[in-house]
């Protein structure tokens, strides 16, 4: 095999100059003489680094004013406890969209503070396609929305609007943040863990309204109250400093591209082209609602009238450099995860490897 490339859902792949940049910061960070993981995270090299890590995501998404960034650890996993526990009131209710595997595990957290309400579901299709048709309850403080669903390869085109306007809107944003121009200020909360589009694993991005900040429902540990790491600047402990570096030289190639609108047309390029070959090709098939169809985890299977082994087109795959390209076990087949720093060249690969296979079975 020549170059590799990896379609892997999460951790995924890395723009290359950010790996370059990541590896002589372990060296020698800043000319320092010693290299990042050994620095303190109070020394002012790193303070630096995670001002300016805020400073070029609050660029990137022209982040309001009235809006907290913080850089947390724990996974948008641990965000499934953290939203309800600062966020719910007591006796209060919310309502939650279930599109997929990690929309219910929100879901399931949620429930241990409070009356959570699904006022929308794909499940029963599969988890196929987006819920449109949502009925708000009046008296729910906030929506919680998965933006993409990683597992299922569905993803909001256009996000709900709220009834009620003293509720508001929460996203996990873990598999396509960054992936889109976005208005921050239609979210009072939005989450997202850094290994899938963003950075390496370690880190957690929140960004939050200010008035949500210090809302006092319950008594909740310090280190899981939101206020905490704001008044501390996310350094109330020892933060993921290295993997706050390496996000910070994502944001600064995403800036040097030429910032989120020019990464969107070149993702909205690399979907359409890979989903107009598993249309045009014979042997497989998309499982996804055609309108929610989402441009980082392209899921794919063969077609009902076509019996081969997956394994037969992994390997087939893998041979050419093509790899992660197996399917999550709830939906079998295949998966592209074609995030931000997936090249054109490596989807037009996979293009090439589906068609020649093609030939061999037809």
């Amino acid at each position: 095999m020549s170059e590799i490339y990896n379609f892997s859902a999460g951790p995924a792949c890395l723009p290359s100059i950010a790996i370059k940049a990541a590896k002589k910061s372990i060296a020698n960070y800043k000319d320092n003489g010693f290299g990042l993981l050994e620095m303190s995270h109070r020394a002012p090299s790193i303070v630096e680094l995670f001002e300016e890590t805020t400073s070029n995501l609050k660029t990137l998404l022209d982040i309001p004013d009235n809006y907290h960034v913080l850089w947390l650890q724990g996974g948008a996993s641990l965000q499934f406890s953290m939203v309800p526990m600062n966020l719910l009131p007591i006796n209060g209710e919310v309502d939650y969209v279930d599109t997929g595997f990690w929309s219910s595990r929100a879901i399931i957290e949620c429930e241990k503070f409070g009356k959570v309400n699904i006022i929308g579901s794909s499940k029963e299709g599969g988890y196929n396609f987006i819920p449109k048709k949502l009925s708000h309850n009046p008296s729910s403080s906030f929506l919680h929305i998965t933006s993409n669903n990683t597992i299922y390869g569905t993803q909001y085109k256009v996000y709900p609007t709220l009834d009620n306007k003293d509720s508001y809107l929460i996203a996990d944003m873990s598999s396509d943040i960054l992936s889109a121009q976005l208005d921050v200020a239609k979210f009072g909360l939005i989450y997202a863990g850094a290994q899938k589009n963003m950075g390496p694993a370690g880190v957690t991005l929140v960004i939050i309204r200010s008035d949500l900040v210090n809302l006092k429902y319950r008594n909740i540990p310090t280190m899981l109250n939101y206020n905490t790491h704001v008044v501390k600047s996310s350094m109330f402990n020892t933060p993921p400093v290295f993997s706050v570096c390496v996000v910070n030289e994502t944001l600064k190639w995403l800036i040097s591209l030429g910032g989120l609108k020019k990464i969107e047309a070149i993702n909205i390029k690399k979907s359409d082209n890979l989903y107009n070959e598993i249309e045009r090709n014979s042997l497989f098939i998309s499982p996804v609602k055609k309108e929610d169809r989402s441009t980082m985890n392209i899921p794919f299977v063969f077609a009902d009238d076509v019996s081969i082994n997956d394994k037969e087109f992994l390997d087939f795959c893998y041979d050419r450099g093509l790899v992660t390209l197996k399917g999550h076990r709830s939906v079998g087949g295949f998966r592209a995860s074609i995030y931000n720093a997936m090249p054109e060249s490596g989807v037009n690969a996979l293009i090439d490897a589906m068609q020649e296979f093609e030939k061999l079975y037809s």
